[in-house]
């Protein structure tokens, strides 16, 4: 049985009052409030909310993720320059120095990039494409597709005729393999798959299998590129990992950050002139994404290019780039159509 539980209303003024009194003594940030956004470059006023006992004291030290930004020995804001600063969460804290004790008090911007370039499409030409194919991974090398597809007892690996849409050859993964991303390294070609904790190399020439490698620190395998020097892969989160493209072995990663925060469900992936395209699942959209800092700098918007597109297990997914043609390509899980695309800038 629930009962009413009556409070009388002088106790109640007195608990709010010592409630406000113990806030208003508490040495705390007035801004920035935890969990603002703040882009790039901007400067942010850090003012203190000081206890009402301490009218005066020997220092507030100020820091940023544990680096001193300024000592003061007053009360007035200090801004921020986040000019330099990483992406992602950062936290703040001011430590207060007052007749032998220390008091700190914390608070966190989250720092994001500006909005990024908007993009449109031009279709420029159509190629057929195989409608049972669960586009995965996608390259482009001299007229032919290599293409990685998903599905439980259906994946492949595929190599492609693109002006006919059919695959010169084709090797079946195990049953209990789920292809997913897929990139050319000189003479190999690099498969992931899904939730298998493996990726499978093979002979580019040949089409067979020559090796495997086992998952680092992430636990799937989504999307995969290789810019030269390392492979870069994604996991369906916001981070991009790198990997040694002789041992497989990850050696780092970086958050990917739009001027929103986080830009998750990154998918399939392909390396243009320096920048990383990649899907994003479930969306029309390919965002461009700088690797070195993980800034989203542009995004571009596909929405209607495949008109007989279904609500699921038909999402865009596959990039392809012909770099002697400056061809871009795309597709899409189950599309009967691959389309050659010009970006239009908005």
């Amino acid at each position: 049985m629930n009962r009413l539980i009556y409070i009388p209303l002088a106790l109640f003024f007195f608990v709010a009052s010592c409630n406000t009194k113990k806030k208003a003594s508490k040495f705390r940030f007035d801004t920035p409030e935890a969990g603002t956004l703040v882009q790039l470059g901007e400067s942010v006023p850090m003012k203190l909310i000081f206890p009402e006992e301490v009218s005066s004291f020997d220092s507030v030290v100020y820091s940023m993720d544990g680096e001193v930004l300024a000592r003061k020995t007053d009360s007035a804001v200090v801004n921020l320059d986040t000019e330099n600063a990483a992406f992602g969460s950062r936290t703040l804290s001011a430590k207060l120095y007052h007749n032998g004790e220390e008091r700190v008090a914390y608070s966190n911007i989250v720092v994001v990039p500006p909005a990024p370039k908007r993009y449109g499409f031009k279709v420029v030409a159509e190629y057929p494409h195989d409608p049972e194919a669960y586009t995965q991974g996608l390259e482009y090398e001299r007229g032919f597709l290599y293409e990685s597809t998903g599905r439980e007892r259906q994946s492949t690996l595929r190599k492609v005729n693109l002006q006919t849409g059919e695959a010169a050859q084709r090797i079946p993964l195990g049953d209990e393999y789920f292809g997913e991303g897929l990139t050319i390294v000189h003479d190999k070609v690099i498969q992931l798959t899904w939730r298998n904790n493996v990726g499978f190399i093979y002979d580019k020439g040949a089409l067979t299998k020559i090796g495997e490698f086992p998952y680092g620190s992430f636990k799937e395998g989504w999307g995969l590129c290789f810019d030269g020097e390392r492979l870069i892969l994604s996991d369906g989160t916001s981070r991009l990992y790198f990997l040694n493209k002789d041992t497989y072995a990850e050696e780092g990663f970086i958050e990917v950050y739009d001027s929103k925060g986080p830009m998750d469900s990154l998918n399939e992936l392909e390396y243009i002139d320096g920048k990383v395209y990649a899907n994003v699942y479930t969306k029309d959209i390919i965002v461009i994404i700088d690797p070195t800092t993980g800034a989203v700098e542009g995004e571009i918007n596909l929405i209607g290019i495949y008109p007989d597109k279904a609500d699921f297990d038909n999402e865009l997914n596959g990039i392809a780039y012909d770099r002697g043609g400056d061809r871009l390509f795309v597709t899409g899980k189950l599309w009967s159509k691959l389309y050659h695309i010009e970006l239009v800038e908005r």
